[in-house]
């Protein structure tokens, strides 16, 4: 019995060592990304600036962090393979990354198995959040601090057909083209009915495989539709080939839209200017959208040979509302800190993050949104949508100017 209460006793001397050893200990960040894509390099390089800032404060809650990434690809098994290389092999205590939406989709059950919160800053299904509010205490460790999701998406070429195609250009023949993928057509039905709403003539609607190479025949079908716009909606396709064919064909049909690729900050360059007058929507741009946004792009700048694109926003605000919820938590423990997360008003780069019901990043004014960036000649980036930001005026191709 004696040997029972010193043993009990030893232990429970050892305990704060132990808890002190457990809470000093790095905290660890997994990142899962398509490493081979400027959107997961930049998710990549913006973690790494979050990490560093943080660390020469002195960490979080006295423990110092660094990450440990992970390639997902765009292939759904390549990515559960890297979720369980982070949360079984390197224990990691916090996920932040994602980008394709079929891929953040066949994750989730082993993310929410593995009870590590998620901040996502990739993918833009719906799918993706909802499954927080239909079975909560499964899936409440899912969040999306960015982008805003299809819908909502939609919602904002929406505003910019009625505001501007429509309502400055003239155009109300349009026509909608994008890739078939998963957050495409959760988005395209929604733009088509907000569109017919707002006074738009839907010329043609097509999706295209995103392997596709020759957009030879789906231009002549936007051309011979009578469309007097074209809207592209387009991440896993190849934007630098739909680009090239649409300038060498000089199809007599401006356009714009969603299209990541042409994000890049190098994208004018890269397809030897032929992207000129593309409108490319994007969430933030170097403008003074919030007191972080400019030396933030410009911090970035130092860090890579490229400006940022969307991801590394989304990423770089992902560590800092995490670290934030954990000091407001006192703590942790992961539903204090989910708690915290729910509660969250965050000034980020691109604009205050807070969250809905279903741990979705609210849309609005002040917070995320779309920006309809021009490209112009040698390689300027003009914004014209929404109007109060407006940074110049739109041109045409240059076969069409008269």
């Amino acid at each position: 019995m004696k040997r029972i209460v010193k043993l009990l006793a030893l232990g429970l001397c050892l305990l704060p060592v132990l808890l002190h050893a457990q809470e000093s200990k790095p905290l660890r960040i997994g990142v899962p990304t398509s490493v081979q894509l400027q959107v997961g390099r930049d998710t990549i390089t913006a973690v790494k600036m979050a990490v560093d800032e943080i660390n020469k404060k002195g960490g979080i809650l006295g423990r110092k962090v660094e990450y440990v990434t992970a390639d997902e690809t765009e292939n759904p098994e390549t990515g559960i393979s890297a979720i369980k290389k982070l949360v079984s092999d390197e224990k990691v205590d916090l996920l932040v990354g994602g980008y394709t939406s079929g891929v953040t989709l066949a994750q989730l059950p082993h993310i929410a198995a593995s009870k590590t919160i998620y901040l996502g800053v990739g993918a833009a299904s719906p799918s993706i959040t909802a499954k927080v509010k239909n079975d909560y205490d499964t899936y409440k460790y899912i969040f999306r601090v960015g982008p805003i999701n299809a819908t909502h998406q939609a919602r904002a070429l929406v505003e910019y057909i009625s505001g501007f195609v429509i309502g400055e250009l003239g155009y109300k023949k349009i026509a909608i083209v994008g890739e078939n993928a998963k957050w495409v057509q959760d988005l395209v039905p929604v733009l088509k009915r907000g569109a017919a709403e707002v006074g738009a003539d839907i010329r043609m609607t097509e999706l295209f495989d995103t392997q596709t190479s020759d957009f030879s025949p789906l231009l002549a079908k936007v051309k011979s539709s009578g469309a007097q716009y074209m809207i592209v909606i387009l991440s896993h396709g190849s934007s630098d080939v739909f680009a090239k064919q649409w300038h060498d064909a000089q199809v007599p049909v401006p356009y714009g839209g969603i299209d990541v690729k042409s994000m890049d900050g190098d994208f004018f360059n890269r397809i030897g200017g032929k992207s000129i007058s593309e409108v490319a929507a994007n969430f933030a741009v170097r403008a003074p959208l919030t007191k972080k946004t400019i030396p933030f792009f410009d911090n970035f700048k130092k860090n890579s040979p490229n400006y940022p694109v969307y991801t590394a926003f989304f990423a770089y605000d992902s560590i800092f509302l995490y670290a934030e919820a954990v000091k407001r938590a006192g703590s942790f423990d992961t539903d204090k800190v989910i708690k915290e997360l729910e509660k969250t008003r965050f000034e980020g780069v691109a604009g205050e993050i807070s969250f809905d019901e279903n741990h979705d990043v609210l849309p609005g004014k002040g917070k995320t949104n779309l920006i309809f960036v021009q490209w112009q000649d040698k390689g300027e980036r003009v914004v014209l949508f929404p109007k109060e930001l407006r940074t110049g005026n739109f041109i045409l191709p240059p076969w069409m100017k008269k």
